[in-house]
């Protein structure tokens, strides 16, 4: 595919997996002692020859977050510590599925907005799947102080403009912006990118990027990002929320992809984040949900929900919950496909944690198997997130920084409670 714009050339690649379905066998009594969210997602009998597949399985590297890499994983790793379980990243690709490459031919590194007079050269591409939520500083927003309307064309006959400004609002809201794009000299690609930051008297910070793209091919995305700062108006105190949405779509056959994803923070220790996906690839789907809350008291709750389909009626998935209070609590979860002659199978478990060492196993599955049995197991969770208030407080620097508008003489500004 020929280079685009501005070296933003999109090269959607994409492999198209081979199925099979066979019914789950019964696991082994060792298997029945020590299932696991990890070896459930195994035990669907799910086969697959390809490299890049739909398929339910869960991959070791992680996503390249650094929130990610401190630990929105999923897999059981022992810890030393009671209550406390290190995951290795999974949520990352939960679905193995085929997915959108992107290549440019051009290596040269060109700044997104450049000094006046000379038109802003974008290295804008598709965004990349499972990479979760990145740190200001990934995005390097430089806002303009000041009101410009460019615009011109460069030698290749391409066209770009920049404009920046500000609005105002009741109650202090000011919203300071920049705004940069450009065309081919045909119009057959197209790149838009904002940047703004916003505030109003009631201590509310808000630090965003949106971008979109299309190239010749009709291959088109969309991204977003924010960072926001506000008070509970329950508690009162200093609320920290981060969002990224992205997707991607192919022009040139049933392909395309979306991913939301949340990160939500106050100065207690309550967190919550979680992500929703979505994915298409010709006639197959798939889709993924999960979450995490942490009340900042020691109670926790972790889920998972993924499933996917083929146009020919095969469907799989799993999903499981884990609640957990000073080392009591409980686990489930449920692994599933369905043939194309509408064949179900399943295998459902759970795990009953006392606190005392001892955990109840029971499970049982379609085919006929059970199992029930109480063993002297250590309980192992994430009491609280790796990534907390602590963190995400200085990961925002360029957030906490926004100044408000000036007030008029005699107001008062809201105190924020930081914890401290």
């Amino acid at each position: 595919m020929a280079t685009n714009h501005r070296g933003f050339a999109a090269q959607f690649e994409f492999s198209l997996p081979k199925l099979s379905v066979s019914d789950g066998l019964a696991p082994t009594r060792k298997q029945r002692m020590c299932y696991s969210r990890v070896q459930l997602t195994t035990l669907s009998r799910i086969s697959c020859c390809c490299s890049d597949t739909v398929l339910p399985i869960r991959r070791a590297n992680g996503s390249g977050n650094s929130n990610e890499k401190k630990g929105e994983n999923r897999r059981f790793e022992s810890n030393n510590s009671l209550h406390r379980v290190r995951f290795l990243a999974s949520h990352a690709m939960p679905f193995a599925s085929a997915k959108y490459r992107f290549s440019s031919e051009q290596q040269k590194s060109y700044p997104r907005c450049t000094p006046r007079n000379s038109g802003p050269r974008s290295l804008d591409a598709p965004p990349t799947r499972d990479t979760g939520i990145a740190n200001e500083k990934d995005w390097g927003i430089s806002l303009l102080n000041e009101n410009v309307h460019e615009s011109g064309t460069n030698e290749d006959g391409s066209t770009w403009y920049r404009e920046s400004g500000e609005d105002l609002g009741e109650n202090g809201y000011w919203c300071r912006w920049t705004r940069m794009g450009g065309k081919s000299h045909d119009g057959s690609s197209e790149w838009v990118e904002t940047w703004w930051e916003k505030s109003d008297w009631s201590g509310y910070k808000e630090l965003g990027v949106e971008k979109s793209g299309r190239n010749a091919e009709g291959d088109s995305w969309w991204e977003t990002w924010q960072e926001l700062l506000h008070q509970d108006e329950w508690s009162n105190l200093a609320r920290i929320e981060k969002t990224a949405q992205k997707q991607a779509k192919k022009g040139s056959e049933n392909a395309g992809w979306y991913e939301k994803w949340w990160e939500k923070y106050d100065a207690k220790g309550w967190t919550e984040k979680g992500t929703h996906k979505y994915g298409r690839l010709n006639e197959q789907s798939w889709w993924e949900k999960w979450g995490e809350h942490y009340d900042g008291f020691g109670s926790v709750l972790k889920w998972t929900d993924k499933w996917a389909e083929t146009e020919v009626g095969s469907k799989w998935g799993d999903k499981w919950e884990e609640k957990f209070f000073e080392g009591i609590g409980a686990r489930q979860g449920e692994t599933w496909h369905v043939s194309p002659s509408g064949e179900r199978w399943s295998r459902t478990w759970g795990e009953e944690h006392f606190g005392n060492r001892k955990v109840h196993k029971y499970g049982k599955s379609t085919d006929g198997e059970s199992w029930d049995l109480v063993v002297d197991e250590e309980t192992y969770y994430e009491a609280e997130p790796h990534y907390g208030w602590a963190d995400v407080v200085g990961d925002s620097s360029q957030l906490l920084s926004i100044k408000p508008r000036e007030r008029p003489q005699g107001g008062v500004f809201p105190m924020l409670d930081f914890g401290s």
